[in-house]
């Protein structure tokens, strides 16, 4: 038998530490989180799946519309002409690749009921502003849309900001005031179920949604995909939820009208993330928040998304834990640090550990070590196993709810290309999983102890929780948006009319192919 070198003996003796009690309480923790995530999005794929079965069930019995509403009655014209005045508020940053369908799908909404859209820009400098110029144009026979001229913020993020000033700028008789990112790509009857959801219970605060992440390709693109997926358990309970996703959020408009629990002064003094702020508000009010199983929207990531910008992106993710409202929201905020990185870091290193019991077992193998002469012990494989089923059984309910998402989306939108799986690399998935989840704790601690954040350009202070100081300067930022790669500033950003409406043309073009793909 060949007798050790250095490096085995210490891999052996890594392994055999491994399996002592601590190690493999670390190890089981990993099993447990994994099943736990796997039981989250099961149950999240069964919310989603009942409204496919819904919705298939009202075509059955002949309503072909059942992806704007089950009942087919809802659609007569009685029904429809008293449906309540809702406004759209868009704040913009930037001109990017998929923004010309996002803004076609949200401004032909086929609600039935009066609507406005109000795509607001810090300035006619934002490439974002002769884009959505030109599309409003090209529609302005059609639907009632104009863009709005903010200015600079001074007291709060320039999202917050672009989105107040929407609501001051929102017509009089407006009943419900629904904030979209420019990322967001709405179904036809998005508008109306979520206004009809408001109007059966009065009692909601905000009604919200969710991304489902198309990723591109990159690796950077499959940890944002990750990112998100645990958090879409949250979103998809069929109705009341403490999460909120600031994507996506409608509001009655006399909430802001009359400050009711402080939702303008929250969020203009000093507010930099206008989903915590609100949901913050809404718990210590003890107001509702619900997300109907409707609110799913494809969200495609940018073809050229780099790993620096999913970096930048998981940067700002990390720092909204750092804003907060009350001594309430910041004990919440300080757990959920806690208990994130701790849950993070207790995710891979089961991982790392497994690599070693693996790499042991091969150089025993390989070498033709005696068992004895190494001490490797079975316990260690045994984890390993263990660990490497509770991953598959993971990765196999993360696709199943993407699957139905996916599926979801496309009844929901017959009229649009059909979203596939086909382009989900699920090796890479994992890879993404681990990446992430490593780099989280990093990326939170960094933000915890430099309390400033570079926001599409814009440096961003906080004291206390607030915003303190706003530093602006074209030199200190990226050219780019993480996700959708949108040019952010000068008309450099923006492409030249030809190039704007040739881009139009793919994009009504890809609108009315016929649908290629199956799921």
């Amino acid at each position: 038998m060949p007798t050790l070198d250095a490096f085995d003996s210490f891999l052996f003796s890594l392994s055999t530490s491994f399996c002592s009690p601590l190690a493999v309480f670390f190890q089981i923790q990993g099993c447990l989180i994994c099943l736990t995530l796997a039981i989250g999005w099961a149950f999240a794929a069964y919310v989603r799946n009942r409204e496919i079965n819904q919705m298939k069930d009202s075509v059955r019995h002949g309503n072909s519309f059942a992806f704007l509403y089950h009942d087919v009655n809802e659609l007569e014209h009685s029904r429809q002409v008293n449906l309540p005045r809702v406004s759209v508020v868009m704040p913009l940053k930037g001109f990017g690749e998929h923004n010309l369908h996002n803004w076609r799908s949200q401004i032909t909404s086929l609600y039935g009921g009066p609507v406005e859209f109000l795509f607001v820009v810090e300035s006619i400098d934002d490439p974002a502003y002769h884009a959505v110029s030109l599309l409003i144009s090209d529609f302005k026979d059609e639907v009632d849309a104009k863009v709005i001229v903010a200015g600079l913020s001074t007291t709060c993020s320039q999202k917050i900001h672009n989105q107040l000033v929407g609501v001051e700028k929102m017509h009089n008789e407006t009943k419900y005031v629904l904030f979209l990112d420019d990322d967001v790509r709405l179904h036809p009857g998005s508008i109306g179920a979520l206004t009809a959801e408001m109007e059966k219970n009065p009692d909601i605060f905000i009604q919200t949604g969710y991304p489902l992440d198309l990723p591109s390709g990159s690796l950077g693109s499959y940890c944002i995909y990750e990112y998100h997926m645990p958090c879409s358990m949250g979103f998809a309970t069929g109705g009341k939820t403490f999460f909120l996703w600031g994507g996506c959020m409608m509001m009655h408009a006399d909430d802001f009208r009359l400050d009711r629990y402080g939702v303008v002064s929250g969020l203009r003094d000093g507010g930099y993330s206008d989903d915590m702020t609100l949901a913050a508000i809404s718990g210590a009010h003890k107001r509702l928040i619900t997300s109907p199983p409707v609110a799913v929207f494809p969200h495609p990531l940018a073809s050229d998304l780099t790993f620096s910008r999913y970096w930048n992106y998981l940067r700002k993710q990390t720092f909204v834990l750092e804003s907060y409202t009350t001594k309430v929201n910041w004990i919440m905020n300080r757990a959920l640090f806690t208990s994130h990185c701790y849950l993070s870091w207790g995710f891979v290193a089961p991982y790392f550990m497994s690599m070693i019991h693996i790499t042991a077992a091969l150089r025993v193998y390989i070498k033709g070590y005696s068992l004895e002469e190494t001490t490797l012990t079975s316990g260690g494989l045994l984890l390993v196993s263990c660990l490497a089923t509770c991953t598959a059984i993971e990765l196999l309910s993360m696709w199943n709810l993407t699957r139905i998402e996916v599926h979801l989306c496309n009844m929901l939108s017959p009229e649009a290309p059909r979203l596939s799986l086909a382009s989900y690399k699920w090796g890479r998935v994992f890879i993404a999983m681990l990446v992430d989840n490593f780099l989280y704790t990093i990326s939170a601690f960094r933000s915890h102890f430099s309390q400033s954040i570079n926001w599409s350009g814009i440096r961003y202070h906080l004291k206390n929780g607030k915003i303190s100081k706003i530093d602006r300067s074209k030199d200190m930022g990226p050219v780019f948006t993480d996700l959708g790669g949108k040019h952010l500033y000068g008309k450099k950003g923006a492409p030249p009319k030809v190039s704007f409406v040739g881009s139009l043309a793919r994009t009504i073009a890809q609108w009315r192919q016929p649908k290629k793909y199956e799921i």
